[in-house]
């Protein structure tokens, strides 16, 4: 008979650490199961240390990638793809040869704002057709507390017939990746790790600090790690929600008050928390309060100000939207006649990935009044811009302001610091107003260029 959910945490007398012959470190070897921007580095940090790594995925395109040489994330670099021994695969048999598997596939939410954990399920299954007896299963995807014991270990056991607790293990660490910033990657954020017991956790700690300059945090649970990833996110979708509402307040108020400038004023305390209005937009601050939301309310609270967060900030594409309109008219544009160039459409600076943007609100909400939008980035894929956001994207390296009437810098990719105000300006239409959604651009150099220049 299979251990309960409780039962699991009882368990102490089975954990890896107990076994007089465990694989020491770099004798290990590691499958990791989804190479994505999180599991792509992670395979090639314990690659690095001399581990023998497997990186699995169901993406054939992905892989045959990878075995070229060729760097999927963006992040790491093709040489580095190149140096690395990394066996890249498809074939999930190759599951069976490791001593721990880190599952790092999707999890996102459906159209109702529900967590679909489809993807961990069938990661499980997978593994638990191929699973030797003594491994742990380390998950790292997003989830709600509770989700490893409740969602993965019935699915691995579902297909393996073992038996959690005594033929393998599982524990838990959040992902902390931060595509883009060099500055924080694998080695340079703290790692929080989970087991299904004391053992287990100390076992898969020692792992991680193999490869963490940064350090490894033991929680004292696996639940504790599953909610700590959730809680990362939701702090900071609450502070950017807080600034996004004083900006959208101050707008109203008709003063000509710059929320910037005001957060510039109170940023002298030395207590005040320093954030900055905006789209929120990727793969994790939009969607990790919904995991949060969900299983609170499965246990009969509702979390009102986690929610209300999340309506304010998705309320913010209109609210840009608002002001270019409200800008155009003010200039004595007819908005049906008025053409807007939308600068940056992926998710975040100096990324290609468009899969999370919020631009595609922003637009939406000038087609409705008929306003001809065309979009430009220099990281992200044209055709995939011009599938996703349904609008003509202007092409690599031919940045045209010409004739258009209004510019919004929705995502401040480096180049775009780099552009001539002046010149642009004067390429377009009479009376020309800038949207920074960002703030990014100097405001005085923008003035001196002639523009209506509004920042959120």
């Amino acid at each position: 008979m299979n251990p309960t959910i409780g039962d699991i945490d009882s368990q102490p007398e089975h954990s890896r650490s107990d076994e007089s012959d465990i694989k020491k470190s770099q004798d290990a070897t590691i499958c990791v199961v989804g190479l994505g921007y999180v599991g792509l580095p992670l395979a090639v940090g314990f690659d690095q240390e001399g581990y023998s790594v497997v990186g699995f995925d169901i993406d054939d395109t992905k892989v045959e990638t990878l075995r070229s040489g060729m760097d999927t994330t963006g992040d790491l670099g093709n040489e580095t793809i190149t140096e690395s021994d990394i066996t890249y695969t498809t074939d999930s048999n190759e599951i069976a040869h490791a001593d721990y598997v880190m599952i790092t596939v999707p999890t996102p939410v459906d159209q109702n704002l529900q967590p679909n954990l489809d993807f961990i399920e069938s990661a499980g299954n997978a593994v638990g057709n191929h699973i030797s007896s003594d491994t742990t299963v380390i998950l790292e995807s997003t989830v709600f507390p509770g989700a490893t014991r409740e969602v993965l270990v019935p699915a691995i056991e579902e297909t393996s017939e073992l038996i959690c607790g005594e033929d393998f293990y599982v524990g838990y660490s959040p992902e902390r990746a931060t595509p883009g910033d060099p500055e924080h990657g694998l080695r340079d954020v703290v790692k929080v790790v989970g087991g299904m017991n004391s053992d287990v956790c100390d076992d898969i700690a020692d792992l991680y600090a193999t490869v963490i300059d940064a350090g490894v945090h033991k929680a004292d649970s696996i639940e504790v790690a599953e909610a700590s990833k959730v809680v990362e996110n939701i702090q900071r979708d609450l502070n950017i929600a807080l600034v996004n509402e004083l900006a959208m307040a101050f707008d109203s108020m008709d003063m000509d008050i710059d929320t910037r400038a005001v957060l510039e004023a109170s940023g002298t305390k030395w207590n005040f928390h320093h954030y900055r209005p905006g789209l929120v937009g990727g793969h994790c601050i939009p969607v990790d309060p919904y995991f949060f939301i969900h299983r609170s309310k499965q246990s009969g609270y509702t979390p009102r100000l986690v929610e209300q967060a999340r309506t304010v900030n998705e309320s913010m594409p209109a609210h840009i939207s608002n002001m270019m309109i409200k800008e155009l008219n003010q200039a004595g544009k007819t908005l049906r006649d008025s053409r807007v160039l939308v600068l940056g459409l992926t998710y975040k600076a100096n990324v290609a990935d468009i899969r999370a943007s919020k631009v595609d609100g922003i637009i939406r909400q000038l087609h409705e009044f008929d306003i001809d939008v065309v979009g430009y980035d220099p990281h992200g894929d044209n055709n995939l811009m011009h599938e996703k956001f349904g609008i003509p994207i202007q092409e690599e390296n031919e940045l045209s302001f010409e004739a258009f009437d209004g510019v919004i810098l929705s995502t401040p990719h480096r180049e775009f610091y780099d552009v001539d105000l002046e010149d642009a300006q004067s390429r377009m239409n009479e009376n020309p107003v800038l949207v920074d959604v960002t703030g990014a651009l100097d405001a005085e150099a923008v003035s001196q260029a002639d523009f209506a220049y509004r920042r959120v």
